[in-house]
């Protein structure tokens, strides 16, 4: 699969990789950032952003088998990984499996654990979107008021509404596919023993996404897993605090 991407700076490889519903874009301007140390790449990950619309089971295993690939594709021996949420759980998936192919691995809020649904609001509000009656995206926005409460979960939806040459609305990334196989989203990394890969576990304050209690479980996987927090910062911690985001990730990137 020839996954889209976008490229800045030069140096050792940073590849930075998405969550659920999310594209490349969310990561450009911490992107240039990195390229003053690193060789960055932003992916859009498959049935996300520009990258391709498969209908193969949507898994962890099967995303980290396209980062292998891309890898691949670049000439790319290792990397160092920051992956958001869902792309945190490739990133891991991708440590377990190609150990020697990650340099550092930044994981940002999402532990290794089985998640319980919690995507409801969204999903139910995707099923029904009304194509049909949407001419603009003002329509679009008044439309998803009602159903998406939170105002910044609402504009990251609508960030992936997408105009179609011939007229009318699409979303960006694979629907179907995602709603289809919204379980195995929310599936434990498969770990089949300790990865020895220095690992930083950073996760907004404000966020449930890993708590104290999970960092045992992590650090059965990652033994040298550190564990640091943002102070004000939720799920989207890079968008909420992008400075102190930067400042964390490029410390413990920059190391040695």
């Amino acid at each position: 699969m020839q996954l889209h991407y976008k490229s800045f700076g030069s140096g050792p490889a940073l590849i930075i990789l998405h969550g659920l519903f999310g594209s490349l874009d969310n990561w450009q301007t911490l992107a240039k950032q990195y390229a003053a140390h690193f060789s960055v790449f932003i992916i859009d990950q498959r049935n996300h952003g520009k990258s391709p619309h498969s209908d193969d089971p949507f898994t962890y295993p099967s995303l980290a088998e396209d980062l292998l690939g891309f890898m691949e594709q670049q000439g790319m021996y290792s990397a160092n990984i920051i992956g958001h949420s869902m792309g945190g759980k490739v990133a891991m998936q991708f440590a377990v499996e190609h150990e020697g192919m990650v340099e550092r691995l930044i994981v940002a809020d999402m532990a290794t654990r089985r998640y319980r649904p919690h995507h409801e609001e969204v999903l139910t509000a995707l099923r029904a979107f009304p194509f049909d009656q949407i001419t603009t995206r003002q329509d679009a926005e008044e439309w998803l008021s009602t159903r998406i409460t939170d105002w910044g979960t609402r504009q990251f939806v609508l960030k992936n509404l997408d105009r179609k040459p011939d007229g009318g609305f699409e979303w960006k990334f694979n629907f179907a596919v995602l709603d289809r196989d919204y379980d195995n989203i929310l599936e434990a990394v498969a770990a089949h023993g300790p990865v020895h890969i220095p690992t930083l576990f950073l996760h907004g304050a404000n966020s449930n996404y890993v708590k104290a209690e999970n960092h045992a479980e992590i650090r059965a996987i990652f033994p040298d897993a550190e564990f640091d927090s943002i102070e004000g910062a939720g799920h989207w911690l890079h968008a909420d605090k992008p400075d102190a985001f930067m400042e964390k990730s490029l410390a413990f990137l920059l190391r040695r």
